[in-house]
This record gives structure tokens, C-alpha cells and sequence, in this order.
């Protein structure tokens, strides 16, 4: 009962804030002329959207920050007294609730300055690509910095292998493991409602693994994520009237990445995240096609949703696939969670 109203006034509270926002944030930013340039070398019939105010994303995290602060408050100073049907060390999941937080805001924090560059300074490509890596590398290895002097150490939980010791390559493949998915929620983000309603499903799914785990902090956490991307989805599904932006779409990558990092799962992000590793692997495997064939391209456009874009389906129909892939595949990492935790 106190998941179900706990989770259920997390991701209702998210959900107004985020929608409320965006009813003044979204003439501001015209107002501020803070429109998206849409690049040559995208769908032609994208060229319509030139102009929609951009970095939208800052509807969610507002919301996302306020209620998970929150909600953590309030667990940490009074879960002892209702958290009494299961084990909860509070202490320890609010650590892993303020760096999971934290990784999501410093990548938000880049992508506001990548933003800044191409809507203020009118530099169409931002920052370079070797400045938002160094930054997201200095990012994920604070974060990994931080939960070590925490006293979490270099294991990890494998669902039906149980707690496995990686040592110090836990670092390297934990650090590679947020950039890429950081960057892979980055690609997502091509199309009207899409990166907010993928990750809508990626948030359910580790709202439900963390109820496996009685996290109720973590759970609160999710399901304001969850509660939030809907709210901004009332603004952004077709036709968009904002997008979130790089600011919107690193701080969901940092954010999934806490999350499953905060569930001691961060194995789970390959199911949870296959459309976001398929988007980042179809931009792998064209440009390397490229080179190897000299100029051939193995799909028509990448990342993969403008293939399909392509092949004459409407955004609204990949968004609903891509969206039913992610729920299947949180459903199975739920899966793995529940029996093999």
C-alpha cells in the first residue's frame, strides 16, 4: 500500500510540475528566440521544425530535481517510522539517490552549454565532439569517485550469478558504460516525443526492479522521472511544440544511468536501453560501412529511427514500436530482476 500511494504522488506531483512549466517556459524561450537549426543533412521535411524553441528539457528536470529532493527528505526523516514491512538501508539508497541525481544534472549541465553554443553563439554543432567527451568522462568518473569513498565497492549484481567482483575494471567499464549510454540517449533524441517516451518505459522498468528490491527511495525516484517525461511529452509528441535539446537528452542519459547504478543493476541497462544502443550502433555501423565501401551506406539515414523515417513511417508509428520495444525489454529486465536477483 505505501509503494502504491508513495510512486502514485511521486509521479503525479512530476507530471504537473513538467507540464506546468512547460505553459511558461516554452513562450519564454520563443520570446528568447531560442529556436532549433535543423541540420542539412536531415530528413528534408524536418526543415518545418526550424525555429521550435529548443532546450525544453529543462521542464523535467525541474520537476525530476524538485520531487525526488524531495521525496528523499521526507524517507530519510521519517522511513524509520513506516518502512517497517521490509529491509531498507536509508542511509545507503539516499547516497545512491544524490549521485544518481547529480550524474544526471552534470550531463545536463553539459548539454545546457552545447545548447548555449548553437542557439546563442550561433555554432550549429555545439561542442566538439572530444570536449563533450572529456566532460562526460570527467563526469562519470567523479560519480564512480564519489560512490567509491561511499564505501560501494567494485561489484556488481548479475542477475542468477548474484554479487561478482570486477576489480578495477569495474571503473573502466562502468565509466565507458555512462558515456555510451549517455550519448546513446543523446542519438535517440531525432524525432517528435521519442527519447521522452522511450525513456518514459526505461523509468517504469527501474521503478518496478527497484520495487523488487525495496528501494522505496528509488522507486520514488523512477516514478517521477516517469511522471516527469510525461509531462513534457504533453508538449513534445507530434507535432512538438519544444524539444528538449541536448540539456534534456544528456540529463536523461545520466538519469537512467543513476538509476540502474542505484539498483546495484547496472547490467540491466542493455535490456532496458536496446533502443538507445540500437540507435548508437546504427550510427557505428553506417559511418564505418562508409569507409569501408567508399561512400556506401548501409541504412538510408542514421541513427536508425530516421531509416525507418525513410521508408515512409510516420513518427508517430516509430515512436509507438520503438516505445512497445523498450516496454517488452524493461519487462524482461524486470523479469531477470524478480527471479534472478
Amino acid at each position: 500500500m505505501i509503494y502504491g500511494i508513495w510512486t502514485f504522488c511521486a509521479a503525479l506531483i512530476a507530471f504537473i510540475i513538467s507540464t506546468v512549466t512547460g505553459k511558461f517556459l516554452i513562450p519564454y524561450l520563443r520570446k528568447l528566440h531560442f529556436g532549433q537549426t535543423i541540420l542539412e543533412e536531415g530528413p528534408k521535411w524536418h526543415k518545418g521544425k526550424q525555429g521550435t524553441p529548443t532546450m525544453g528539457g529543462i521542464m523535467f528536470i525541474v520537476a525530476i530535481v524538485i520531487v525526488t529532493i524531495a521525496s528523499t527528505v521526507v524517507y530519510a526523516v521519517t522511513g524509520n517510522e513506516f518502512v517497517t514491512s521490509f529491509y531498507a538501508d536509508i542511509p545507503k539508497e539516499c547516497v545512491l539517490i544524490f549521485c544518481g541525481l547529480g550524474l544526471a544534472v552534470a550531463n545536463g549541465v553539459i548539454g545546457f552549454i552545447d545548447d548555449y553554443i548553437k542557439v546563442v553563439k550561433k555554432r550549429n554543432l555545439g561542442l566538439t565532439a572530444s570536449q563533450k567527451l572529456i566532460l562526460q568522462f570527467l563526469v562519470a568518473a567523479a560519480f564512480l569517485a564519489v560512490l567509491a569513498i561511499a564505501g560501494f565497492g567494485t561489484t556488481t549484481t548479475i542477475p542468477f550469478a548474484g554479487k561478482v567482483d570486477l576489480g578495477f575494471f569495474y571503473y573502466i567499464i562502468a565509466a565507458v558504460a555512462i558515456v555510451g549510454i549517455v550519448n546513446s540517449v543523446n542519438l535517440t533524441d531525432g524525432i517528435d516525443g521519442l527519447d521522452g517516451s522511450v525513456t518514459f518505459f526505461a523509468c517504469v522498468a527501474f521503478m518496478l526492479v527497484a520495487c523488487t528490491k525495496s528501494y522505496l527511495g528509488i522507486t520514488a525516484m523512477s516514478a517521477a522521472a516517469a511522471g516527469a517525461c510525461l509531462g513534457f511529452l504533453v508538449w513534445n509528441f507530434h507535432p512538438a511544440k519544444v524539444f528538449m535539446g541536448d540539456t534534456g537528452s544528456l540529463f536523461l542519459g545520466g538519469l537512467v544511468c543513476g538509476l540502474a547504478f542505484a539498483v546495484d543493476m547496472p547490467i540491466l541497462l542493455l535490456p532496458v536501453g536496446i533502443i538507445y544502443i540500437a540507435e548508437e550502433l546504427s550510427v557505428i555501423l553506417q559511418v564505418s560501412y562508409f569507409k569501408i565501401t567508399h561512400g556506401k551506406r548501409l541504412f538510408k539515414m542514421s541513427p536508425i529511427h530516421h531509416h525507418f523515417e525513410m521508408c515512409g513511417w510516420s513518427e508517430v508509428k516509430i515512436v509507438a514500436v520503438f516505445s512497445t520495444v523498450t516496454a517488452i525489454f524493461g519487462a524482461i529486465a524486470f523479469a531477470l530482476a524478480y527471479f534472478g536477483g
